[in-house]
């Protein structure tokens, strides 16, 4: 039998690691910072003006609302106008999000009201052991106030199904709606009667207070985790994460089994990629593009917002690397983004699913994908550049693109493709994408980490190979 090798299983191992540690954007985004920062990497602000201050074969990045993030390295004899070689990935996935009220009580049952982010498979989320994570705005001792993360590290929410003896039909057919019967328990309202000092009968008395909004028996688990008062709790983000751990998988370790590896399998290989780069011998000698990896929020939902893919993330980094016109056309022909997005295994049980002769599967090397309507960026230049990178490590390409008779998801890679980036759009192939448990090639990690490191490497010298206008 195919063993991994020890290179893959250690890449898988890592991602495992990270995975486990980041239930939302804002803990990816923290993990992200740590391991940047253990490479050398310098964290600046938007605020501040940097630009002034850019050293040659420097190593920076800097963060938006805690939930994206942007790294990027400077080559030596760097000049304003040279082009950037990106990885753009998101950081987000589908989940459950806590509602700014939550406050909800049936038949004895303490209820947190929640609210569906993205296109989740929902029927996934019954039955598992689930609990809080996020940020948490407090109040700090010297009357300041930050945002702090959070994250339980035990079950206290359950959404569970309905018995097979009272819906004897549910195997033929499970339907239920996302706003009545998809709501998660947190306890027995009984069993916190005698624990509370207030009773449920607390208001907001200040625009600032949500005490009267969130069961005190929840504000009391979140004050606990941060060693502070509920009082000085004044508002929050929480999301649901299952709390079952990610692991290695099958018969050889080849499978990996998460959550969240749409799009965190990518946006840790763009993270791991940078960082080794960056501290590798090579880093000193290469001339060519700035290197960059950006680790976008809310790209389940359309990326419209300050830290999604449509925002000027992207676009102010360009005007500030090269502040004039002539220079910012320059750097923007001299580019090259590689849109990394999990994409499609072919299922064994599913395969009319794909077309006959683009059918990906695990462990079987990068996946570039097309799709003629533009709704992945890839054409012919970019494909062609992602296998002359893949071959540097004497890697593999798939193809997918989507059949005529469905429809096709997207990426990114379009948006960013209108600032005049040449883009192409690639992934890892996995099964069950979207699930509270979704499946993929730990061979797969470092595939997508060779694929990138070798971008930051190669591609300067690549691309003066190449003629096309």
């Amino acid at each position: 039998m195919l063993q991994v090798s020890q290179s893959s299983s250690e890449a898988a191992r890592r991602f495992i690691a990270f995975v486990n540690a980041s239930p939302t954007p804002f803990h990816a985004v923290y993990n992200a910072s740590v391991r940047l920062e253990a490479s050398g990497f310098k964290k600046i602000r938007e605020a501040d003006d940097w630009e002034k201050t850019l050293q040659p074969r420097g190593k920076y990045y800097f963060t938006r609302n805690q939930s994206s993030l942007v790294a990027f390295t400077i080559p030596p004899n760097w000049k304003q106008g040279a082009g950037l070689s990106i990885v753009a990935t998101h950081v987000d996935s589908p989940n459950l999000r806590v509602r700014p009220i939550s406050k909800r009580e049936k038949v004895g049952y303490l209820q947190v009201g929640v609210e569906t982010y993205g296109g989740g498979i929902w029927h996934s989320w019954f039955d598992r052991d689930l609990s809080l994570a996020g940020r948490v705005v407090v109040t700090q001792q010297d009357g300041t106030f930050q945002s702090k993360l959070i994250k339980v590290d035990r079950p206290l929410l359950r959404i569970p199904t309905l018995a097979i003896h009272l819906d004897r039909n549910v195997n033929d057919n499970l339907k239920f709606n996302q706003e009545s019967e998809f709501v998660p328990i947190l306890g027995l309202v009984a069993e916190t009667l005698n624990k509370t000092s207030k009773d449920d009968k607390i208001s907001n008395t200040r625009a600032v207070s949500i005490q009267g909004n969130h069961h005190p028996a929840l504000l009391s688990v979140i004050a606990g985790e941060l060693s502070v008062s509920p009082e000085e709790i004044h508002d929050f983000e929480l999301h649901l994460y299952d709390t079952q751990p990610s692991v290695l998988g099958g018969i050889n370790n080849e499978l990996m089994f998460s959550p969240r590896m749409d799009n965190q399998v990518c946006s840790f290989c763009a993270v791991d990629a940078i960082s080794a780069f960056a501290s590798s011998s090579n880093f000193n000698l290469l001339e060519g593009n700035v290197n960059c990896i950006a680790l976008f929020n809310h790209e389940e939902i359309g990326s419209v917002s300050t830290s999604g893919a449509e925002s000027s993330l992207i676009p102010s980094l360009l005007q500030r690397l090269s502040p004039t016109p002539a220079l910012h056309s320059q750097s923007v022909a001299r580019s090259f983004l590689i849109s990394a997005d999990m994409g499609h295994a072919v299922h064994p049980n599913y395969t009319s699913k794909h077309e006959d002769n683009h059918q990906p599967t695990m462990n079987g090397g990068i996946v570039i994908k097309t799709n003629a309507k533009q709704k992945y960026a890839s054409d012919a230049i970019g494909s062609f550049i992602v296998k002359k990178l893949v071959e540097r490590n004497g890697g593999k390409v798939q193809e997918y693109e989507v059949r005529n008779d469905m429809a096709c998801g997207s990426t990114v890679g379009p948006m960013l493709s209108k600032l005049g980036l040449r883009t192409v759009d690639v992934g890892n192939a996995m099964l069950s994408m979207h699930s509270i448990r979704e499946t993929a090639g730990s061979h797969d990690v470092q595939h997508a980490i060779d694929l990138f490191t070798s971008l930051f490497e190669g591609f300067a010298e690549l691309d003066k190979t190449l003629t096309v206008d």
